[in-house]
């Protein structure tokens, strides 16, 4: 038993695992990066330390200082949420090396079904239907050429630790294999730590199906239904309903049956969902995911289960109090993600600082939020913003409801999805729930509907006012408490701001950043990020369209291309380089 509880998490799934915890009578425990002093969930936890003063995610990623700082907190059991160490064998074992509970499978476990080949292989063992694919990671571009001839293409190269459609590159002919397999490589490297790849065949034109599971110590495990994810962008998902509009009970029953009967195979303990693709009335086993997953909401909503107290509940010991006989799904929830992205430009990460800001509200709704009103949206982290669910009795009440609570949400300041999510509520091909992850990208003229529903963002304006006596947060060797103030701060303003700034960049030897881009013929970066590839050169000549920069933000590779034909003339940045939004990365001869 424990009465702690760190969470070695950020945003709103921190916020989640918090509440979860202080319902059960837990202390509750943040950890936090240099980027994340203002966040939410560092003000929501009962107490909260920093990391360590890198403002990126490599803070989240130190299992020597979570599991040193939970010490230090004297937290019995640390939650990892998902995401970071959420799936990390050693990080399980490091924590209970330190005596403390894992919230989570046993590493042996998370060993089995973690890694994606792994579970391939035990999902043999245990007789479910696989996705034509290898069984092992590979290395050798020949080899995925013979692969792609002998599965025929398109094929899908994977990271063996990926998950969210991260470290995923789809090859539709020989040619783009090389691109592709680097593309995965370092997307893997950063986002998982494991470089790792396997390639499976690539289903054209599948549904995104999984069922969610939970297990005991005593051998006993539920699938508590499923998730339709198949509206995606970049195989990473958007919106997600239960029931999926395309199960019939018997097709339910038998899915939940095979995740199940794979889960207790390898002696899963906990919250674990297992994915699958469906097509054609077949469905194939894809990889589990070794923790809670963003979209447990709509299961909760539809079969009044809360997964994260179960996770706790199971993680103390408790015998499973569910029965899969009961385990039926009441009315229809839908869960939108709410991305700082614009759908308008392929979904690029859209940072700024949010303004005015309010939640809908309602019967039937719910928002999971990890922002507030004056947030800045730090760019080492996922675009993740907040979750927006809406239950109902039926799909069609469930979808009128998002619509109306979409329309109610109020996000200022930043570019964000809700544009989109409200176009896609008004699809007819979504309303009849004829969908595939192919969605987006065979209905272009969803652009045009999201574009009727975007507003510019509105400069962000602060609403605080000036309260006697006020309450600031201080910290004191890496541990922040919260402090009184009574008077006028210095300025005679509101609470100060802090703000991370990362360390400067390294150009180019001899080079100078250009940020007037109107004044300058060259190749422009929209976002702020890490050069994660360049693939330009002085003198080089390019096509329109060309891409010439690959850049990381929030987690997400975007390919910079170039505006125009012509030569280059300098290339101002190196790969490794951050840089700003705005900032010139090539100039062209002239």
């Amino acid at each position: 038993m424990f009465d702690t509880v760190l969470i070695a998490n950020r945003g709103e799934i921190a916020l989640r695992v918090m509440r979860a915890c202080k319902e059960l009578g837990l202390r509750c425990v943040a950890v936090y990066s240099e980027a994340d002093r203002e966040a939410p969930h560092v003000a929501y936890a009962d107490a909260a330390y920093l990391l360590g003063p890198a403002p990126s995610s490599e803070s989240y990623l130190s299992i020597p200082r979570i599991v040193e700082v939970a010490l230090q907190a004297g937290a019995g059991a640390i939650h990892p949420g998902y995401g970071f160490l959420a799936e990390n064998a050693d990080f399980a074992r490091a924590v209970a090396a330190a005596g403390m509970t894992f919230i989570g499978p046993p590493p042996e476990a998370m060993e089995r079904m973690g890694g994606k080949t792994a579970a391939r292989r035990e999902a043999t063992v245990a007789g479910v239907p696989l996705v034509p694919g290898t069984l092992e990671p590979l290395d050798s571009l020949d080899e995925i050429r013979r692969l792609g001839d002998a599965y025929g293409y398109p094929i899908a190269i994977k990271a063996v630790g990926g998950g969210g459609g991260r470290g995923l590159r789809v090859v539709n002919v020989p040619g783009e294999i090389a691109d592709a397999f680097a593309s995965a490589r370092r997307e893997a490297e950063t986002a998982f730590k494991n470089t790792d790849l396997y390639v499976e065949k690539y289903l054209t034109n599948p549904r995104h199906i999984e069922i969610q599971i939970l297990a005991d110590m005593h051998g006993n495990a539920v699938a508590i239904g499923e998730r339709d994810c198949s509206i995606q962008r970049r195989h990473q998902k958007l919106i997600e309903e239960t029931p999926s509009p395309a199960l019939t009970a018997q097709l339910r029953a038998e899915m939940c049956g095979a995740a199940v009967r794979l889960a207790t195979s390898v002696g899963y303990v906990g919250a674990g969902t297992l994915e699958f693709l469906f097509e054609d009335g077949h469905y194939y086993f894809l990889e589990m995911n070794t923790r809670i997953q963003v979209e447990h909401t709509v299961t909760e909503m539809v079969y009044g289960v809360d997964l994260v107290k179960g996770q706790i509940r199971v993680a103390q010991g408790e015998v499973l109090w569910l029965n899969q006989a009961d385990m039926t799904p009441r009315g229809h929830a839908i869960e939108c993600r709410i991305n700082a992205e614009d759908p308008l430009a392929n979904f690029r990460p859209a940072l700024g600082t949010v303004g005015s800001y309010h939640e809908p509200v309602g019967f039937g709704v719910r928002v999971e939020s990890g922002v507030r009103a004056n947030y800045r949206i730090p760019q080492f982290y996922d675009s993740l913003l907040a979750k927006l669910i809406a239950w109902g009795e039926t799909r069609t009440d469930a979808i009128g409801r998002m619509r109306r609570a979409l329309a109610d949400y109020e996000i200022g300041g930043v570019t964000t999805t809700i544009p989109f999510h409200r176009a896609a509520m008004d699809h007819p091909v979504f309303t009849d729930g004829h969908i595939s992850v192919n969605f987006i990208g065979q209905h272009p003229e969803l652009l045009d509907a999201t574009r009727a529903y975007t507003v510019p963002p509105a400069d962000p304006t602060s609403s605080e006012e000036a309260v006697e006596p006020r309450s600031i947060t201080v910290e004191v060797n890496g541990k922040r408490f919260g402090v009184k103030l009574f008077g006028d701060l210095p300025s005679g303003g509101g609470q100060p701001a802090v703000v991370a700034t990362s360390a400067p960049g390294k150009r180019a030897p001899g080079k100078r950043a250009t940020h007037v881009a109107s004044k300058v013929d060259g190749v422009t970066s929209p976002i702020q990020g890490r050069l994660a590839a360049v693939r330009a050169t002085p003198g080089q000549v390019v096509e329109a369209g060309q891409v010439l920069f690959i850049i990381e933000a929030m987690k997400m590779e975007n390919e910079i291309t170039a505006p125009h034909a012509g030569t280059l003339d300098e290339v101002l940045f190196q790969e490794g380089t951050t840089v700003e939004s705005g900032v010139v990365l090539a100039t062209y001869k002239h």
